[in-house]
């Protein structure tokens, strides 16, 4: 992964996982970084920031799944794509859905965290 391989500035850990035994396939990857702020900061730079504009004007059956867990407070789990997949993954299973559309596009946001937002990715 051509973003990974950069080494963004904040990312501790990279580790890809790939689940075989479930169809359709599941594809993933676990990051550990240094700080939300560096976090932000790589999403909304390329190549990530191209990835993701991609994704989200043509899906194409793809879903995409992330949780993110703070330190200092703070948690998440954003689920896009397929609404066919019955059980939804993660915290999803058990916790309050809010759209990750619209006011609710930034994980800063969501997450309640203080700080000026970047610039979103796509328009809202």
């Amino acid at each position: 992964m051509k973003s990974v391989e950069a080494k963004p500035d904040g990312l501790w850990h990279h580790e890809g996982n790939m689940i075989t035994k479930l169809f359709p396939l599941h594809v993933g990857m676990r990051q550990y970084w240094r700080d939300f702020e560096s976090l932000e900061k790589w999403t909304r730079e390329m190549p990530h920031m191209d990835w993701w504009k991609d994704f989200l004007s043509r899906p194409q059956g793809v879903s995409f799944w992330h949780e993110t867990y703070c330190i200092r407070g703070g948690i998440e789990s954003v689920f896009l794509g397929s609404k066919e997949t019955g059980s939804q993954p993660g915290l999803l299973g058990f916790a309050p859905n809010l759209d990750a559309n619209a006011a609710m596009f930034s994980a800063r946001r969501r997450l309640k965290r203080e700080g000026a937002e970047r610039p979103s990715v796509v328009a809202e």
